[in-house]
């Protein structure tokens, strides 16, 4: 199909892109960052009869750029992610194309706990992951955490089931940290594999989490699942959901209960690209 052909049926379903960009995306000379260029790639997908998401999901974390990088928002209307800090850490670690390389492995199921303190800030996330093996010999998994309060430091990350430690680097100026989580056995193609981890916070007092807790899935995932516990110190007036796909200007908020154990939670079924989480006043 060529690109004036393309051009026309964006601008057909009110998705306007210009030869020019279509050419500079197709060579890789630029890449689609704005919500409405997003949201253009998501119209693409659908002319050109490719699975949702599976051109959104080749996109690397966008670039920060001028004052509007630097701009405080509500985390459920935008997500800005230091690339270059991030790609400092990875370099170190030894795995500099991580941000760019397609993944071997399909994040197929995820399991976030998060245990507030008394100060109402972040004291533990015990997660647990499920990933399917796209090719034979997988064998880690590459965690990327970046904290919403970067004075405290980064956690301590502990192994809990199925894996243990590898290389690992943080900057705990900017919050943020990589490492490997080695699986105790390789896995081959086609089979899943579960493994479970904590990172704990140091405190009282514990980080700051902006009474939020959010994940940016770059690639779909089929099922998301967000518990948040409280105290009686802590427990919150109201709690929403919010889920913001890519290429939406807004996040969909949804009101949830405390239920009888300090505790709301929130899911996630075939979500992404895009932003999901809690927030509570």
């Amino acid at each position: 199909m060529s690109l004036d052909r393309i051009q026309a049926r964006l601008r057909a379903r009110g998705t306007p892109v210009s030869i020019a960009a279509l050419s500079y995306w197709q060579s890789g000379k630029r890449q689609p960052e704005r919500n409405d260029s997003l949201t253009a790639l998501g119209e693409l997908e659908n002319i050109l009869k490719l699975p949702p998401g599976s051109l959104l999901a080749l996109l690397p974390p966008p670039r920060p750029r001028g004052k509007q990088a630097a701009a405080v928002q509500p985390v459920s209307e935008t997500v800005q992610f230091e690339r270059d800090i991030l790609l400092g850490l990875l370099t170190a670690l030894g795995s500099p194309e991580a941000l760019d390389h397609e993944q071997q492995l399909t994040l197929v199921g995820l399991h976030d706990r998060c245990q507030l303190g008394d100060d109402g800030g972040q004291q533990s996330i015990t997660t647990r992951a499920v990933f399917e093996a796209r090719t034979d010999g997988q064998d880690r998994w590459l965690l990327i955490y970046k904290s919403d309060d970067p004075g405290a430091g980064t956690p301590a990350l502990t192994a809990i089931r199925n894996c243990h430690l590898g290389r690992q680097q943080s900057d705990d100026e900017n919050g943020l940290m990589v490492a490997e989580l080695l699986f105790d056995q390789p896995i081959r193609r086609g089979e899943t594999y579960l493994i479970e981890y904590e990172l704990r916070n140091a405190g009282p007092p514990y980080p700051k989490c902006n009474r939020t807790h959010w994940r940016e899935f770059r690639r779909p995932i089929r099922e998301y699942l967000l518990e948040i516990h409280f105290n009686s110190a802590s427990a919150p007036g109201r709690c929403q959901q919010f889920a913001r796909p890519v290429g939406q200007k807004h996040a969909r908020m949804r009101n949830l209960t405390l239920d009888a154990c300090q505790s709301v939670h929130a899911v996630a079924i075939d979500f992404g690209p895009g932003l999901f989480g809690i927030e509570w006043e």
